[in-house]
């Protein structure tokens, strides 16, 4: 039981990955779209985004998996807000690459974008009530959406 609680939690939180690769518009020279916007001169190279965002899928994945891995009675409510502010952000995740690689809409990105900051700070205050392991493998995906904001904001900022 242990295991595939393990494989659901990592399935969860790969989704909006693999959402976002299906939205993503596949062309002969990388997103086309994409390419022609002006970036931030910290812009990281493309492969740096499907490395640190399988990493972070990785430890959220992690994360949801210690806080299923708690049964204490006391964190049942606690457990269940855990729950859907987890998979609120999962959907902003995904929202966010159809919105931005899908529709080409940088500006409602940015919305959603702000909505999974603010959603993410709710989820790691919740997984501390529950698991601190839990509470710091989230830390980098905070860290990482206040870059990628910054990174959304520039293109809107440059074009």
């Amino acid at each position: 039981m242990t295991f595939l609680k393990f494989i659901f939690a990592m399935f969860l939180s790969f989704l909006p990955g693999i959402i976002g690769v299906i939205v993503t518009p596949i062309d002969t020279g990388g997103n086309l779209w994409y390419n022609t916007l002006n970036n931030s001169v910290l812009t990281p190279a493309g492969w740096v985004f499907s490395a640190v965002w399988t990493i972070l899928y990785f430890l959220l994945g992690l994360a949801l998996f210690f806080i299923m891995q708690k049964n204490n009675i006391n964190n049942r409510y606690n457990k269940t807000s855990s729950y859907a502010l987890f998979v609120l952000n999962m959907v902003f995740n995904a929202a966010w690459s159809f919105v931005f690689f899908g529709i080409h809409a940088p500006e409602t990105a940015l919305i959603i974008l702000t909505a999974m900051i603010v959603t993410s700070i709710f989820m790691a205050r919740s997984f501390f009530r529950i698991s601190k392991a839990a509470f710091w493998l989230t830390i980098p995906y905070i860290i990482w959406l206040m870059f990628a904001f910054y990174l959304n904001g520039m293109i809107i900022y440059l074009n």
